[in-house]
């Protein structure tokens, strides 16, 4: 894919250069679309006084590269022009030379951008990973989330095209490939950067209107860039990119594995092999919401949790209190067998619940549910599975050990429970004791690997049944179909 990039020659700024209002000072930066350019205001009172000038050429191109050249400038103009976030880098005004006398710049597109002192790419050049990465890689999910929210997939996520300004925040910035969401997917020119293409788009077909691309090509971007900014090094092996791009190839076909740094610290060790799924099914679960939430999470230090979508256990724990408090409870127990205990739920989920679009951290007030158990029951087989949850058990008829989770767990051995005897032991059985969600979170799919790898099958609402699997489950996910 990397092959299909086109290499224009961008002529050179002298410095003095006057572009309307503008002075060119020094080159700050080159790329193959355009050149970047230190300037100053005429008027030093002028508010902004300093600025980067980008110029893009349109002059001494063929007519098809000079549609090309115009597009990428389009995008770029368009996006900066609709959207003020904070973690974008701002656009002061578009600019056009005319410069008859110089064909190589006349007609070209100047970019008028707010000034950064560098680029990510610059920080690992010290020989280690830099101090501030964690914070800068949540500064760097905040942007994606802007782009997201905002219906826009950036396409060439990259640590040239982060910048850091002069308070060493970081910024996105270069947005030539940036695409606007379609539905489902978006169009961008054929041109990518080995190292942070996600494997599908490597061998994808282009049509008229250029790449289909998704936002799960940031998201693996994502997943390459902190690993980079942690460790120093690429999460998959080789010395050139194009070693790196056939390690990929062979990564999403199943023949190799992620190796991941030992230097990458753990609470971003989930993050970046969630990032790095190997297809985009399996990215998707993982949107800007919920990586922002777990970035920020593991830039604290914390190991970051799953979202849940669903009311948390401790809700309905709270319920069962309740009914205890009333003589309800009480009288479970004192009505049940002599000497048989009440079966708790193992492995409870997390206590922390949060949205689906990542905000709030309160349980639902339209979600409270009716505890299962009647006033005269001991809980037992797959009444034991708390409403909203959903529950694996090691025998059939849900019995056996239970393992129960409110939310996702891409990983049962270090994520948000521990299901220990699922190492060795295939579920029997499974229950969806799910709520209604408003998103439609309703389903459960469940994976035979770590990372929501090698579908096994999908549970609907309300369903329990019998499990009849070849392989062990090790993850799953809430979904809103069954289909495949």
């Amino acid at each position: 894919m990397s092959g299909r990039q086109q290499s224009y020659a961008v002529a050179s700024v002298p410095p003095g250069y006057r572009v309307g209002p503008w002075i060119v000072e020094e080159p700050l930066g080159a790329g193959a679309f355009g050149n970047v350019y230190a300037a100053h205001h005429e008027d030093p009172d002028a508010a902004p006084a300093r600025a980067a000038l980008k110029f893009l050429p349109t002059g001494t191109h063929t007519p098809r590269q000079l549609r090309h050249l115009r597009e990428l400038a389009e995008r770029e103009v368009a996006l900066l022009s609709r959207l003020r976030s904070p973690r974008l880098i701002r656009m002061y005004d578009a600019l056009t030379v005319d410069a008859p006398a110089h064909p190589e710049l006349d007609g070209a597109t100047v970019l008028v951008l707010e000034r950064a002192r560098g680029s990510l790419d610059t920080l690992p050049a010290a020989g280690r990973p830099p101090r501030q990465g964690p914070a800068l890689l949540v500064q760097i999910c905040e942007g994606l989330h802007q782009l997201h929210g905002a219906g826009w997939v950036h396409g060439d996520l990259k640590p040239g095209n982060v910048l850091l300004m002069e308070d060493g925040t970081a910024r996105l910035g270069d947005f030539n490939m940036a695409a606007e969401l379609e539905g489902t997917h978006a169009y961008c020119p054929a041109f990518t950067t080995a190292d942070y293409t996600p494997p599908e788009l490597l061998w994808s077909e282009v049509g008229e209107r250029g790449m289909r691309i998704r936002p799960t090509a940031d998201i693996w971007a994502f997943g390459v860039l902190a690993h980079l900014t942690l460790t120093g090094s690429f999460p998959l092996p080789g010395g050139t990119p194009t070693a790196r791009r056939d390690a990929a190839v062979r990564y999403a076909r199943g023949e190799e594995e992620l190796r991941l740094s030992p230097e990458l610290p753990a609470p971003w060790r989930g993050i970046v092999r969630d990032c790095l799924a190997r297809t985009h099914e399996e990215r998707a679960p993982h949107d800007t919401a919920s990586l922002l939430r777990r970035t920020s999470e593991a830039a604290a230090g914390r190991l970051p949790h799953r979202k849940h979508r669903h009311r948390p256990l401790l809700a309905a724990a709270a319920c069962a209190l309740a009914l205890a408090v009333t003589g309800l409870g009480m009288r479970m127990l004192l009505d049940g067998d002599p000497g048989t205990k009440p079966v708790a739920p193992t492995n409870a989920g997390p206590v922390a619940d949060a949205r689906p679009d990542g905000s709030g951290t309160g349980p639902e007030p339209t979600q409270t549910p009716t505890p299962t158990p009647t006033p005269r029951q001991t809980a037992t087989g797959y009444d034991r599975c708390i409403p909203g949850s959903v529950c694996f058990f090691s025998e059939t008829d849900g019995r056996g050990d239970m393992c129960a989770w409110s939310g996702d767990d891409s990983n049962w051995f270090d994520g948000q429970n521990d299901c220990s005897w699922a190492d060795t032991r295939r579920p029997g059985s499974i229950f969806n004791n799910g709520l209604p969600d408003a998103n439609g979170y309703i389903h459960v799919t469940y994976f035979a690997e770590p990372g929501l790898r090698k579908r096994l099958g999908c549970i609907k609402k309300g369903q329990r049944h019998d499990l009849a699997l070849t392989s062990n489950v090790l993850s799953h996910t809430w979904a809103k179909t069954c289909a495949s």
